[in-house]
């Protein structure tokens, strides 16, 4: 027993000092290593700019405001389905509200004239679903108003005739999608910027595709 215990002794020393375990291999020796996340796109600017609304634009408020001129906008708080637009297209450069003026001015026959104006309004006409539907066509905008979840692309604008009401409705295609691979959409439908699953909910009277930095009309 006594030439035993050294002996033993010995052995828990190297059980606790860990020396019984072999070198680890150094990297290139086919050593596990860790595997960085994969890194996560970011969403195109039109987008951002829509998604930056949510939680911000907490109304839906159709009424009149007199605005500044150019780049006027209504309490940062509400607005209605254009706003959304006119917003996320204004931090891209693009102010909707001198773009659509402009071409009104110069171009007012050209416009639908369901409002009884003689002239353009510079406060509203530029909040009006039909009069961005218009001037996006007039830009080259419009696409083929598909029923299949690929032909919409992120930052594709989409406008709607709202099931039973009739209205006209208008939003941003988000670069995320429901669990059966529809896209969603930023817009603001009565209750602020949301970002929902109603791209098919409503039958589709426009689809247009700006351009990756939108040119000032």
């Amino acid at each position: 027993m006594r030439a035993t215990r050294p002996l033993l002794l010995c052995l828990a020393w190297i059980a606790l000092s860990g020396c019984h375990q072999a070198p680890p291999t150094s990297v290139g020796e086919g050593a596990p290593t860790a595997r960085a996340p994969a890194p996560v796109a970011p969403s195109p600017p039109l987008v951002a700019a829509a998604r930056a609304q949510v939680g911000v634009v907490r109304a839906y408020d159709p009424a009149y405001f007199n605005l500044t001129y150019p780049g006027g906008d209504v309490p940062a708080d509400r607005g209605v389905c254009t706003d959304v637009v006119i917003r996320a297209l204004r931090m891209q450069g693009l102010d909707l509200q001198q773009a659509i003026h402009e071409d009104m001015r110069d171009h007012f026959a050209l416009y639908p004239r369901q409002w009884g104006l003689k002239a353009p309004d510079r406060n509203i006409d530029h909040r009006r679903v039909p009069n961005q539907m218009r001037w996006f066509q007039r830009q080259g905008w419009q696409r083929h108003s598909g029923r299949r979840p690929e032909d919409f692309a992120p930052s594709d604008i989409v406008a709607w005739k709202l099931a039973g009401s009739g209205l006209l409705h208008i939003g941003i295609v988000s670069d995320r999608r429901s669990a059966d691979g529809t896209p969603l959409v930023l817009h603001n439908i009565g209750a602020g910027t949301q970002e929902d699953d109603i791209l098919f909910q409503h039958p589709i009277i426009g689809h247009y595709r700006p351009p990756v930095t939108p040119v000032r009309g």
